[in-house]
């Protein structure tokens, strides 16, 4: 199977069967759902070893060459993506067949299978408006999944995303147009290439359009203060939805960003580096406090989101510095540490509410005792979170450090650390209450089959390991991201 092959079965094979599930009986979807993914899992292996033999890959689809073509481009950090995508996308599954099984949603699986094809295609898309449409794609499969179940919160936080989705796809698309107004093209590398001319002495209807693009990103990745409609979508939804749109979907907003940053300069007005270091230091601090106060157990973890977010943009305007290896070892490293980390998280607590029907701190009292390995899980994800040695969240925030500190903007590493204190708060916090045995045991409940239970608990905790082997594994992560031609 060549390279284009797999590329092109990690999008059609998923959309193809989200259709056919429309058809099948319910009771068959979840088996066919995992069974897909774990192929297209094998797919993404199969591309990983080809990018650490050969580099980046650029194709054009159809054979047609840009502007007419739609470019595609499989370099190291989106296979990496990829194949995050595939593993939390799988053990989603999984873990959704069991907290489902008492359930009926038919709607699910088939949403699933759209949000996983849009995922795969955005990551590998190298022009403006084919990133604009997989990122379309990826938003209304979410909205969908944050509204099934049918409650009225639900629907309500479904509604509150849409249209926050609506609002940041205007504004991107609205800087595309401008974009291609400009040079008859949304080809990046063609826009990369006629910009590096005019950086000196920028058009200032380019400079528009890039704010445009930066602006639309900025609501999809859900940064402060654009940040209003996650803690509901991310509250409300079922757990394997919330962990997939923290882990998954936030974060290819930002990977847009990411390639677009050094791609196309978007930081190259001198607006943008004092706004996005502001911003994303006042959601490090401000998620961090909602996380830390809120009395509701899964809106500890969505607020948790909007902090870590923040660490991304804090990064992100240090690659226009001298620090710039520095800053992108810890963009690369706080997206896949947090994916692993939260996706760990939003099923743990996810299990204790569906086991216990317990949703406030304040009444954790015993869990532990009752779900130790749900307890254990979220403990996990919690040592990424806060950037304890030796996890992936550790090297990540290791590495921001050590990029601040290279530059004037060194004071910014109090925020930092006060977000990594912030952050043993909210996490404390949740366990404390979790270890303190209620006086009487038995008021602990279990409204769930135990074996049920079990298993998805063991799915939380394989992720929250993950979040931690990826710290001792960091080294060999960052060598393959550099050999593999990265951005």
């Amino acid at each position: 199977m060549t390279v284009v092959d797999s590329i092109a079965g990690l999008v059609l094979l998923p959309l193809a069967v989200a259709a056919l599930l429309w058809l099948l009986p319910l009771r068959f979807r979840p088996w066919v759902m995992v069974l897909t993914l774990a192929f297209t899992f094998l797919l993404t292996m199969d591309l990983m070893a080809v990018v650490a033999t050969s580099g980046h890959v650029i194709y054009a689809l159809g054979g047609w060459a840009a502007p007419l073509g739609i470019p595609l481009k499989l370099d190291a950090l989106a296979v990496v993506m990829l194949l995050l995508t595939q593993l939390l996308g799988l053990l989603a599954a999984l873990y959704s067949a069991v907290y489902l099984s008492l359930k009926k949603i038919p709607a699910f699986w088939p949403l699933l299978g759209f949000l996983i094809a849009g995922l795969n295609a955005l990551f590998v898309s190298y022009d403006l408006f084919n990133l604009f449409v997989t990122l379309e794609m990826v938003s209304l499969a979410a909205v969908g999944l944050v509204a099934c179940g049918g409650g009225k919160q639900q629907v309500d936080a479904a509604q509150r995303y849409l249209v926050a989705a609506l609002i940041g796809s205007a504004f991107y698309l609205l800087g595309v147009a401008l974009l291609y107004g400009a040079y008859g093209t949304v080809s990046i590398a063609d826009i990369a290439r006629l910009l590096s001319n005019q950086l000196a002495d920028l058009p200032m209807l380019v400079e528009l359009a890039l704010g445009l693009l930066l602006l639309g990103l900025m609501f999809k990745a859900a940064l402060l203060p654009l940040h209003y409609w996650l803690p509901t979508a991310h509250g409300s939804a079922m757990p394997a939805v919330s962990a997939l749109l923290s882990a998954l979907v936030v974060k290819a907003a930002f990977f847009i960003l990411f390639r677009l940053w050094l791609e196309l300069q978007l930081g190259v007005a001198g607006w943008v580096m004092p706004l996005l270091l502001t911003l994303g230091g006042a959601a490090v601090v401000y998620g961090s406090w909602q996380a830390a106060k809120t009395p509701l157990l899964k809106q500890v973890v969505a607020y948790s989101t909007v902090a870590q977010v923040g660490y991304l943009f804090l990064a992100l305007p240090l690659l226009n510095s001298v620090a710039v290896t520095s800053a992108s070892y810890a963009i690369e490293m706080q997206m896949l540490a947090h994916g692993l980390a939260k996706a760990a998280m939003f099923m743990a607590v996810g299990t204790i509410i569906w086991a216990s029907g317990r949703t406030a701190v304040s009444e954790l009292n015993g869990i532990a005792s009752k779900y130790p390995v749900a307890v254990f899980a979220f403990a996990l994800s919690g040592v990424s979170l806060i950037g304890l040695p030796p996890s992936g969240g550790f090297l990540a925030k290791w590495h921001l450090l050590a990029a601040l500190m290279q530059t004037p903007l060194w004071p910014l590493v109090t925020v930092v650390l006060l977000g990594g204190l912030l952050a043993a708060w909210y996490v404390f916090r949740v366990l404390n209450g979790a270890f303190i045995e209620a006086e009487n045991k038995a008021a602990v409940p279990c409204l769930q089959p135990k074996g049920l239970v079990s298993v998805a608990s063991y799915i939380s905790l394989l992720l929250g390991g993950l979040s931690v082997l990826l710290g001792l594994k960091g080294q060999w992560l960052f060598d393959f991201l550099r050999s593999g031609a990265s951005l």
